[in-house]
């Protein structure tokens, strides 16, 4: 074990160049582990403020809530559906 970890003259041998590989495999996986977990939700493309105000999510909120029930729903959403042109079979896209 002695003549792998040390050449004839003493100094060290080539396994010396395998720890920077090391260090450097472990910065890479403990940055990908902080990206999959702790820093997931930061950074990612962003809805715009007004999408959430729109009138057919407000529709969608209301009738999720039970404030309304599916006839006036679905009545409110084919006037929704002239109104801002959202195109699509069947009613809802």
């Amino acid at each position: 074990m002695q003549t792998l970890a040390h050449f004839a003259d003493g100094s060290p041998g080539p396994w010396i160049l395998l720890f920077p590989l090391i260090w450097a495999a472990l910065l890479i996986g403990g940055l990908t582990l902080l990206r999959r977990t702790v820093w997931r939700g930061r950074g990612g493309p962003r809805r715009p403020a007004a999408d959430d105000n729109s009138p057919l999510t407000v529709l969608g909120h209301r009738f999720a809530s039970g404030e309304i029930d599916e006839d006036e729903y679905w009545r409110r959403l084919s006037v929704l559906d002239e109104q801002f042109g959202r195109t699509g079979k069947g009613g809802a896209a």
